[in-house]
């Protein structure tokens, strides 16, 4: 029999771990506690309890050719940056594809998960679902928790005196779906997240007065990027993730700051983040600072206490009257199938081998996928991380312990606590994690390799947007439709747009960086790559 892998939830995440699995011969089965896949991306009209909630008009911040799964592009017809329904057409698409359906287990609950006696040998796990009120017991040689991060609302009210004599209403984002309960109300919003930031500018239209309070501020970047290109495109090539990560950390810093002041100078707008080690993602929303230029929007430092029916801010001597306030004040990550021991969460920030593998197991059989921030894509990064695990729990079976996990287990290489250098690193580069997670199944792409071969799929992929489909052209789950994928995914960006005018394929590439970049590449040749 094949090794069985336990996958939990049908996310984004389970969605790829289970189609990671059968792309290794491995025999997924994966629980779902609701009827349907799509997890966050799935919107209902009532929140439900345990379950991520969207409202109505979040739209993903990473553009459709920088979020898609490695072999399997957007529709060219899809919108370049995706409404939540659209979103999760493409994950139904994906799932039927693939043949995932009928590897899922709707209506499904992981009560439990739990090590078997004789785990230190066989690694295997007991995992106890319920369905229909009835509880079953299983045992699996593998486990890929795949349940997210954003169905425990972190609501600190403690963190915010004087909230208990507050008279008007009060809420998590969790709770939000339209913004008609604003109207005519003066709202606060606290936190300053990409939720926080929806939220206000959708309460904007409607309310008397708007106000976002923030103790740290956030860089915001508009989708629309330079020249109207999507913003992670231009962002994300390998050309500036190696500038990016040759420079030292203050310059590197310097450069980040500058180029998120290019839209506009963030101080005047009261949102220039405090310069600490721990570098937040940016917000992006396109609308932001013209709302705060009219008026609609004003920002505020953090909240020193609460009145009846107003709010004192810290460094602020006057009360502002507030009718409605809503905390944007994050998730908690939280495990509730898991003994603590297993995962330990301190701070928001789990013990985890490249994010994904807990640190102390005996044997590299559970896995969580999904826990990352990245500044980018998350889809393709959780992918990745999908195709190496099960690429592990694979390996296992011929020899009981990967090299390098044992390595990191001895020497402590793990994840530092969160306000190091290197967080900062993982935080803002994508290309690097996925590159790394690339390199330990050997599906990292050769630019230097290829120059000779295919020049121009080596520039492609040097100076163009780091896309996905770079890792399918090789290695393990190597996919024929890669290269064609990669030349063409200009095209599918422009097409949805030049709706006007016949479509010729025109991708940014100013002349002056491709010198600039074609000197670095020789400077990188020499070094050594």
């Amino acid at each position: 029999a094949g090794m069985r892998v336990a996958v939990v939830g049908a996310g984004v995440s389970g969605l790829t771990a289970t189609k990671g699995c059968l792309e290794e011969g491995l025999e997924p089965t994966c629980f779902e506690q609701s009827q349907d896949i799509g997890g966050l991306w799935r919107y209902t009209e009532h929140v439900e309890a345990g379950r991520p909630s969207l409202y109505p008009s979040v739209i993903s911040n990473t553009s459709k050719e920088m979020s898609a799964f490695s072999d399997f592009p957007y529709p060219e017809d899809f919108p370049v940056f995706l409404p939540n329904a659209q979103l999760l057409e493409y994950l139904r698409h994906y799932a039927k594809h693939f043949g995932l359906l009928e590897h899922i287990k709707f209506g499904t609950t992981v009560i439990s998960v739990r090590e078997r006696p004789d785990f230190a040998t066989t690694g295997q796990w007991d995992v106890v679902t319920e369905a229909d009120g009835k509880q079953t017991s299983h045992i699996f040689d593998a486990v890929m928790v795949c349940s997210g991060s954003f169905s425990e609302p972190s609501l600190p009210l403690h963190c915010f005196p004087g909230i208990e004599s507050f008279e008007g209403q009060y809420f998590h984002s969790r709770q939000y779906k339209h913004p008609d309960v604003f109207q005519g109300k003066r709202v606060l919003v606290v936190g300053m997240g990409n939720s926080g930031v929806d939220i206000a500018v959708e309460a904007s239209r409607v309310a008397a007065k708007v106000t976002i309070c923030t103790s740290r501020g956030a860089w915001v970047l508009s989708r629309v990027f330079d020249h109207g290109y999507p913003w992670d495109m231009v962002f994300h090539t390998r050309l500036m993730s190696l500038i990016r990560n040759s420079l030292p950390g203050p310059l590197s810093w310097g450069l980040v700051n500058y180029r998120a002041n290019q839209w506009f100078k963030h101080e005047n707008y009261g949102l220039q983040p405090e310069k600490s080690c721990l570098v937040r993602e940016p917000v992006l929303n396109d609308d932001l600072p013209s709302y705060i230029l009219t008026g609609r929007i004003t920002i505020k430092p953090g909240v020193k206490e609460f009145k009846d029916n107003s709010v004192v801010f810290h460094n602020c001597p006057e009360e502002e009257p507030i009718d409605i306030v809503v905390f944007c004040t994050g998730y908690n990550v939280s495990f509730p199938f898991l003994e603590e021991a297993v995962v330990k969460v301190e701070n928001k920030h789990a013990s985890l081998y490249k994010y994904v593998f807990p640190t102390h197991l005996q044997r590299p059989t559970l896995a969580v996928l999904g826990l990352i921030k990245p500044l980018g894509a998350i889809m393709p990064m959780i992918e990745m991380q999908a195709r190496w695990v099960t690429r592990v729990f694979k390996g296992r079976r011929a020899n009981m312990s990967s090299p390098m996990y044992q390595n990191a287990v001895q020497t402590g290489h793990f994840l530092s606590p969160p306000c190091t250098k290197r967080d900062f690193i993982l935080k803002t580069d994508c290309v690097v994690y996925m590159d790394k997670l690339a390199s330990f199944i050997g599906a990292k792409p050769s630019v230097l390799g290829l120059l000779c071969r295919d020049p121009r799929l080596a520039l492609t992929i040097f100076f163009g947007p780091c896309t996905p489909y770079q890792y399918r052209l090789g290695g393990p789950g190597r996919w024929e439709g890669a290269r064609q994928a990669i030349l063409t995914q200009w095209d599918r960006t422009l097409k949805p747009t030049r709706t006007r005018v016949p479509t010729g394929s025109s991708s940014p590439c100013p002349s002056l960086l491709t010198v600039v970049g074609f000197l670095l590449l020789l400077v990188a040749l020499v070094f050594g790559f």
